[in-house]
């Protein structure tokens, strides 16, 4: 992968990458850092895939001043906990304890992000893990495993061998969210696909889900500007 940059006011950085599975050129701004990526097929000339980049330059511009500003995470902050805003307080102690409207975190203060990322890990698997069981139940089909990470493009994910991943970030969406995004992965378990049969499986297990879908469609990216 390589940088250019777009001259302009501002000027526009962007990384060119070669992708063997590339059909055309393509061009993606990052929600959450705002890095833009340009995508274009092997054999395709550098100058030509710079060119389509230069044709999009305006609409670059327009969608990183879109992007939503990072938010460092630290005392004072205020940031999601479970759909609501917390305030970031510092306390007394080494633990983490949080209250409806704020979050106590002891230890050095320059140490916060880090405890408060190891809480909010701890917590999601917590009620992830409690989900995906009374899902999985539900269903009769039981996981073999249910892992953790800060994905960028899924908010969850099931392997053919009964795998189940989700992001942590989850936790800081509404209960319900975490919720259906527990029970669509469940579902495939059943189905490994997003077949009529697929969707009958999520609404038997959660109900109706256009809620939460949407919820993740409006408010999803804004969670990955919580800087840990």
């Amino acid at each position: 992968m390589r940088v250019h940059v777009i001259p302009g006011d501002p000027p526009v950085e962007l990384v060119l990458r070669r992708s063997g599975r590339a059909r055309r050129i393509s061009l993606r701004v990052s929600s959450l850092d705002g890095r833009v990526t340009l995508t274009c097929p092997q054999g395709v000339p550098e100058g030509a895939a710079l060119d389509f980049a230069r044709d999009k330059a305006d609409w670059l511009r327009q969608q990183l001043a879109r992007t939503h500003d990072a938010v460092p995470v630290g005392i004072g902050c205020d940031l999601p906990f479970r759909g609501r805003l917390i305030r970031v307080l510092h306390a007394p102690g080494r633990g983490v304890l949080a209250e409806r409207d704020c979050v106590h975190v002891g230890g050095a203060p320059d140490h916060a992000a880090a405890r408060l990322q190891g809480f909010f890990k701890q917590t999601a698997r917590d009620r992830l893990a409690a989900a995906s069981d009374r899902y999985a139940a539900a269903l009769g089909r039981p996981y073999v495993r249910l892992t953790l990470r800060d994905t960028r493009s899924r908010w969850g994910s099931c392997s053919s061998r009964g795998g189940l991943m989700y992001s942590w970030r989850l936790i800081m969406a509404p209960d319900d969210v975490l919720d259906y995004v527990a029970a669509h992965e469940v579902a495939h378990l059943a189905e490994m696909n997003h077949s009529p049969r697929f969707w009958h499986h999520v609404t038997q297990l959660y109900g109706d889900c256009s809620a939460p879908r949407r919820w993740l469609r409006e408010h999803g990216p804004g969670l990955h500007r919580y800087q840990f």
